[in-house]
């Protein structure tokens, strides 16, 4: 199951560094592609905003 970033997302830029698959791209609001997440949780563990959650 892959991750997702919610409405909450600031942009803020930590999580991009922590993928090991770079499946997050940037915008106003950073997308995880789930065809490439891995579901590791690295991403999540970063996010000070607490906007990524796996995706249900």
């Amino acid at each position: 199951m892959a991750y997702v970033i919610t409405e909450e997302c600031i942009a803020c830029g930590s999580c991009i560094s922590e993928c090991p698959v770079e499946a997050i791209s940037e915008g106003d609001i950073y997308v995880i592609d789930p065809d490439l997440c891995t579901d590791c949780g690295s991403c999540a563990d970063v996010c000070p905003s607490e906007a990524i959650h796996p995706d249900k």
